[in-house]
């Protein structure tokens, strides 16, 4: 018997929405990064993108447990000497949460592009509108 391996052009790609209302951001985000990449489905393949495209409504209402809000704190550099950057997590989920969650699941992801690529069927949204009800993304219960 052969071992089955998919390829790309014939995988067969769903859409579907998470709502993240009450959901903790890490928990969210392991399960989101598991659905993009594949691993849910039997066809999984390591070296090949057998993903679906997941829609993430209500990032703003995402919740960390614990201190986290106050004492996570993301780091960015400028580039430039002594430009390291930091912002705490309550700030971030205030002014920009679909980068906090986006950020979260990214990182989730496989390095390099391949990883890229499957960082390409994720779209995050605040509020609980979104523009994608042509594609009739599927409801995707998380637990």
């Amino acid at each position: 018997m052969k071992t089955f391996m998919a390829k790309a052009e014939a995988v067969e790609r769903k859409w579907y929405v998470v709502d993240a209302d009450g959901m903790t951001l890490g928990r969210l985000a392991s399960q989101v990064a598991a659905v993009l990449r594949g691993k849910n489905k039997p066809i999984f393949t390591p070296n090949c993108d057998t993903g679906d495209h997941v829609i993430v409504i209500n990032a703003s209402k995402v919740v960390l447990t614990g201190k986290k809000l106050d004492q996570k704190i993301y780091y960015h550099h400028s580039g430039y000497p002594g430009g390291l950057k930091e912002t705490p997590y309550r700030k971030l989920l205030a002014e920009k949460p679909e980068f906090a969650v986006k950020h979260a699941i990214v990182g989730m992801l496989p390095k390099g592009p391949l990883g890229r690529q499957m960082a390409r069927k994720l779209r995050v949204y605040a509020g609980s509108e979104h523009d994608h009800s042509a594609q009739k993304p599927e409801v995707l219960e998380l637990k």
